[in-house]
């Protein structure tokens, strides 16, 4: 062989294994939302926001919460974020979280929760406004 064949067929080789070598390790996912709701013993909340990615990938999806328990009040959540880890593409993050949460605040409040779905994590941080207290368990759905 020649050595410029060489050359364009090991340059050929790399470049065809370099997007499988890049898409292999996790990226990096965070979200702004949005996000208010009521509950009297049932839970409910919905809201908006963006999932952008370390890789240049971003969407914007809706969000609902829906669950139950000791609980009553109203509130909502303004310039929410939320970290996600074990992401490998921007649709990992889709579908339904499992959480669990307690929570107190009366005028402005803090709010933190995390939650699991398979093997990806979400941890979620915000303030906001309203008056809630209890326990509640149930599902955070992240759709398109």
């Amino acid at each position: 062989m020649t050595r410029r064949f060489t050359t364009t067929f090991l340059a050929l080789l790399v470049g065809a294994w370099a997007p499988v070598a890049l898409a292999a390790g996790p990226i990096d996912c965070r979200m702004q939302f949005d996000l208010s709701g009521w509950s009297l013993f049932y839970k409910t909340a919905s809201g908006a926001g963006t999932v952008s990615c370390d890789n240049g990938q971003s969407m914007p999806v809706r969000i609902r919460a829906k669950g139950g328990g000791i609980t009553v009040g109203k509130s909502s959540i303004r310039d929410g974020t939320g970290e996600f880890s074990g992401v490998y593409s921007i649709d990992d993050v889709l579908g339904t979280y499992a959480s669990s949460e307690a929570h107190a605040g009366a005028s402005r409040s803090s709010k933190a929760m995390a939650m699991t779905k398979g093997s990806v994590s979400l941890g979620l941080a915000g303030k906001g406004e309203g008056w809630d207290l209890g326990v509640a368990f149930g599902k955070f759905v992240i759709e398109r």
